[in-house]
């Protein structure tokens, strides 16, 4: 059964659903001046889109899939996308 488990975690797809864009990340960071959310904005205009930094989300998030995704896990990984 382990074998099973760790086979089917390993294998697991993560995505997101929706059609999330420039537009819509823009409203929801609307009002926050924080330098991460500026610095998230700035990194995604830089790209011109946000389906890489979906890409990468999903593909690290993969790895707390065993212990959880939760809010801080998910705006680390942000933070790390964009410092990368």
């Amino acid at each position: 059964m382990n074998q099973l488990v760790a086979y089917l975690i390993e294998n697991l797809i993560l995505d997101f659903q929706g059609d999330l864009d420039l537009e819509m990340v823009r409203e929801f960071l609307k009002g926050d001046d924080s330098k991460e959310a500026k610095a998230l904005y700035a990194r995604l205009v830089a790209d011109g889109s946000v389906s890489d930094m979906l890409v990468v989300l999903a593909d690290c998030l993969k790895d707390y899939l065993g212990e959880g995704v939760n809010d801080q896990v998910l705006r680390e990984q942000i933070r790390l996308y964009v410092e990368s």
